[in-house]
């Protein structure tokens, strides 16, 4: 433990450390809030012993001593080790008479399109044990069963994700790390060497029968400075081919758009484009997978793992897709049908890929409405 006493610009480290030790080189990522229910008010802490999949709760009065409460797992993914945790409570649709409880835990390796991810669980904590109403499996992964498993994002890069306590407005903000650990060492950057997530609210839904998560940008948008010219398309119908969109170029955008499906086997758009290659981001409906393509992206062959296709569920809602797209230098922040599928993806274009572009191929497609913000 360590304390401030000048608002945490300075540290001073306990005298009596650890506070608590389990002789255990794997009980690790500690994660601490304040609890108040009925049983009680105090410190929880959530922790792991990474190599045994295992989440560990312990209580506190005092921040000091320290008195083991449960634990939680091995459960669902357990391809990796288990890895900053988080326990937090949500209100259901934004009932506050309905609050139940999401466990994160982050693995690696062992996410469902390969290497670093973070999956959750859903249930009830009583301030001793939490409880899931996930349906789990216990023991050893099943690799066939990864796509069963709720996932707080389908991309290869957002990993360690951490929220924060005591938000304004009682918000649950969420930040993670924009890498996999597969390739962390070796992507095409300096003097630094990857970047975090935007920021996201997550919030708690009942879709169909299954508490959800879904994830929304925590900034407002419109007050952020700086932004360029806005590109809007009404409706366009697109065919076989790659359609660049004129004026819609950038490095640095927020894209929106919805498509609805017609006779094409896969559609989609392409960003940080040179108008024929780029990261390709399309929705193949009778698969029922939306996937980002980062092949051509630009530079991909500093690794064996990083030029992938990444997938992820996805079905229509009222007969089309909605999405919102972040496009930064390095990155693409994908968040479908209203944040409840996202996908986070490291990308390195060149400086010139900058354009934007809608295709199908094998038939056609409908995009509803576009609007596109750029920044640079």
């Amino acid at each position: 433990m360590a304390y401030s006493l000048d608002g945490g610009y300075t540290w001073t480290k306990h005298t009596n450390n650890p506070v608590l030790s389990r002789g255990s080189a794997e009980f690790r990522d500690p994660k601490v809030f304040h609890y108040d229910g009925a049983a009680g008010s105090y410190w929880v802490m959530v922790a792991v012993e990474a190599t045994d999949f295992q989440v560990v709760l312990y209580k506190s009065e005092n921040l000091k001593d320290w008195e083991l409460l449960s634990s939680f797992g091995p459960a669902n993914a357990t391809g990796g080790v288990w890895e900053c945790p988080d326990l937090f409570p949500l209100p259901v649709d934004g009932d506050p008479e309905n609050i139940k409880w999401v466990l994160v835990v982050n693995l690696n390796p062992g996410g469902p399109n390969g290497g670093s991810a973070g999956q959750y669980f859903v249930g009830d904590f009583d301030g001793t044990t939490f409880t899931t109403f996930t349906t789990v499996t216990e023991g050893t992964q099943d690799p066939a069963r990864l796509a069963e498993y709720q996932w707080l994002d389908w991309g290869r890069d957002y990993y360690a994700a951490v929220s924060f306590s005591d938000a304004p407005d009682n918000r649950r903000l969420m930040i993670a790390w924009m890498n996999n650990w597969q390739y962390a060492n070796e992507i095409p950057t300096a003097p630094w060497r990857s970047p975090m997530s935007l920021a996201r609210e997550i919030s708690l839904h009942a879709i169909d029968g299954t508490l959800r998560l879904a994830q929304h940008l925590a900034l407002d948008l419109a007050a952020v400075s700086g932004r360029g010219p806005v590109f809007e398309l009404e409706e366009a119908s697109i065919t076989s081919e790659t359609l660049v969109l004129d004026g819609a170029d950038g490095s640095v955008q927020h894209i929106e758009l919805t498509f609805t499906p017609g006779t094409a086997e896969e559609f989609g758009l392409l960003v940080r484009s040179d108008g024929t290659q780029g990261t390709r981001i399309g929705i193949r409906p009778a698969d029922g997978r939306i996937f980002v393509d980062r092949r051509d992206s630009g530079l991909a062959d500093f690794h064996e793992s990083f030029a992938s296709i990444d997938s992820a569920p996805l079905q229509p809602i009222d007969g089309s897709y909605q999405l919102s797209v972040y496009v930064d230098h390095c990155s693409v922040e994908i968040f479908a049908q209203g944040g409840l599928v996202t996908l986070t993806e490291l990308i390195f274009p060149l400086a010139t890929s900058t354009d934007v572009a809608l295709y199908a191929t094998e038939g056609t497609a409908t995009v509803c409405g576009l609007n596109l913000t750029r920044w640079a």
